[in-house]
């Protein structure tokens, strides 16, 4: 598992809707298990294995929990049985089962984050793409998510996590990469990205080296 850190306005989120074919790159291009999809669209894209989730919640406030997922699960499905089952199975997987009736306007903003994360499992990805999921979430639901995302770690899914909080990089990920107003300044595994001076100073601050 990977992460992308970096101040604000860095180019976190700007580089997963380039992946993710919301926006169009200015140059270069985007290989994706090397094919060229640089200008293909969000839902071709999504149906070559790409996935994500958004900094604030995109979901369907009138819709059940469950019929939010089976939107996703459409794209694999080839039934609305065959969409109902894969959705269920979905849910129990993020530990969202005995909500799946439940009106999603109904539900917490931690069961909307776990929503979120059930969607873009259901478009059975090969690269998930994880924004923010952490953010407003208390510690212990922050606990309760590492677990649920480092129980999603398979041979067959590859995790991008963009993210603030360097407690929660530094439990989950292998390799870290590090963005400054749109350039990358580091790249490393994650003991020595906390340790690089260039990431101190545009990101870290002297505070966090010294206390560690």
């Amino acid at each position: 598992m990977s992460a992308v850190i970096g101040p604000n306005g860095a180019g976190k989120t700007t580089l997963l809707n380039i992946i993710s074919g919301i926006y169009p790159p200015d140059e270069g291009e985007v290989i994706f298990l090397d094919e060229r999809i640089t200008r293909l669209t969000p839902s071709k894209i999504a149906r070559r294995g790409i996935s994500r989730t958004f900094q604030h919640v995109e979901i369907f406030g009138d819709m059940t929990v469950l019929e939010n997922v089976m939107v996703s699960t459409f794209m694999r499905s080839s039934s609305l049985k065959e969409s109902r089952e894969m959705s269920w199975e979905i849910l129990e997987r993020v530990r969202l089962k005995d909500k799946g009736n439940s009106l999603v306007l109904n539900v917490t903003l931690e069961d909307r984050k776990r929503l979120e994360l059930a969607r873009a499992l259901g478009t059975r990805p090969h690269l998930l793409l994880l924004d923010e999921v952490m953010a407003g979430l208390t510690p212990s639901e922050i606990n309760e998510a590492i677990e649920l995302i480092r129980s999603l770690r398979t041979g067959e899914l590859t995790i991008i996590v963009v993210e603030h909080i360097m407690a929660v990089i530094l439990s989950l990920c292998d390799r870290i990469a590090v963005l400054d107003y749109g350039e990358k300044i580091a790249e490393d595994v994650p003991d020595k990205v906390v340790n690089n001076p260039n990431v101190i100073k545009a990101y870290l601050g002297e505070r966090y080296s010294a206390r560690n």
